[in-house]
């Protein structure tokens, strides 16, 4: 029963994360497929850019709320008694990675999904509240700054495991740390092309439109 509580939350993590809210939004309100617009990403970012302040405000709430909900499941597990509240983490880390991997890679969409940083976010948030919200801080700040939503979620994302160094916020889980830099590598792959167009000063500011 117990390895069956634990398939059962990795699998519901995945499909949780696979829900495509920009895709199905855009054709729902907007009757279009949000990756044949904009920049082609099934994200918070394009949808902002393409359909608008309100949906994007929607679609990103949706997305973070997706790696909460699927990191939050292994309290379940504490709950139930399958395990024991000091090896929760490590379940939290294993279904958050398997909701931001559903979001990138969507089963219902033919694994084209998004880059997955909001979906991180909520993962974080489940993880260590805190530090996450000092995370989105930074991204807003340097957003705001620069309009450069790519430069703001790298830096927010290396932040995160750089928090987690420091005496005031050190969680004594070096596994957690691993995961931290290791989250920021697989942003800054799926951010390549962006990385490309910042380095030649191309990269696409994001301005919000108002349009609703």
């Amino acid at each position: 029963m117990t390895l069956f509580f634990i398939l059962l939350g990795g699998v519901l993590a995945y499909f949780i994360g696979s829900i495509p809210t920009a895709v199905w939004y855009g054709k729902a309100y907007f009757g279009i497929d949000i990756r044949e617009h904009g920049s082609g990403n099934a994200g918070a970012t394009n949808t902002f850019r393409v359909m608008g302040k309100r949906a994007g405000i929607i679609v990103m709430l949706a997305d973070v709320l997706k790696g909460w909900t699927a990191t939050s499941y292994a309290l379940f597990l504490y709950y139930l008694d399958v395990e024991t509240y000091p090896n929760i983490i490590y379940y939290k880390l294993a279904f958050g990675i398997l909701a931001v991997i559903g979001h990138i890679f969507p089963i219902f969409e033919k694994f084209k999904g998004g880059k997955g940083v909001a979906t991180l976010l909520g993962m974080v948030l489940a993880i260590h509240i805190w530090v996450a919200l000092l995370c989105l801080g930074i991204f807003i700040i340097v957003f705001l700054t620069s309009k450069y939503v790519s430069l703001g979620s790298m830096l927010a994302t290396l932040a995160f495991p750089v928090l987690l160094l420091t005496p005031r916020f050190n969680m004594n889980e070096p596994l957690v740390i691993v995961f931290g830099f290791t989250m920021f590598l697989v942003v800054v792959i799926t951010h390549q092309k962006n990385i490309v167009r910042l380095l030649h000063g191309e990269e696409s500011k994001t301005r919000l439109k108002l349009k609703r």
